[in-house]
């Protein structure tokens, strides 16, 4: 009897092109100090400032300074900051200065944010203290 010779042929590929997939496009998430930005500007915040500090402190990164009219005003700038990143799940490590008003500091860690009346922010000058910070363009 004669044995049957099995060949084994090797199974070509066959490049199939596929049609390209569209990329999809990520969200990025806006850095907080932005965020912190936008609430300050719906209470009509005025001077509002970004202090880059990550390469002359290890304390904080960013500073977000503004100042309100008033007391009541700056109480409002703080609770719209307050209400704005607790929704995105930050909440403050600590508030400073709520109740007088003239200088309301919330700490975040990574950014503080001051706001002041127009008087205590002539008086205290944190640009200027911090004026080897890089500021940031809005």
């Amino acid at each position: 009897m004669k044995k049957a010779v099995v060949k084994k042929v090797a199974a070509k590929k066959v490049a199939v092109k596929r049609a390209a997939k569209p990329p999809v496009e990520i969200p990025v998430a806006k850095p907080m100090w932005q965020e912190v930005v936008a609430a300050a500007e719906e209470k009509q915040a005025q001077n509002i400032r970004v202090l880059d500090l990550r390469d002359i402190t290890t304390f904080t990164d960013y500073f977000i300074i503004c100042n309100g009219t008033n007391l009541r005003q700056n109480q409002a700038i703080s609770n719209e900051v307050e209400s704005r990143l607790k929704k995105l799940g930050e909440r403050p490590n600590s508030i400073e200065g709520y109740d007088n008003g003239e200088w309301i500091l919330l700490d975040y860690g990574d950014y503080v944010v001051h706001i002041f009346t127009e008087k205590s922010r002539a008086y205290y000058d944190l640009e200027r203290l911090w004026r080897d910070g890089k500021t940031v363009t809005l």
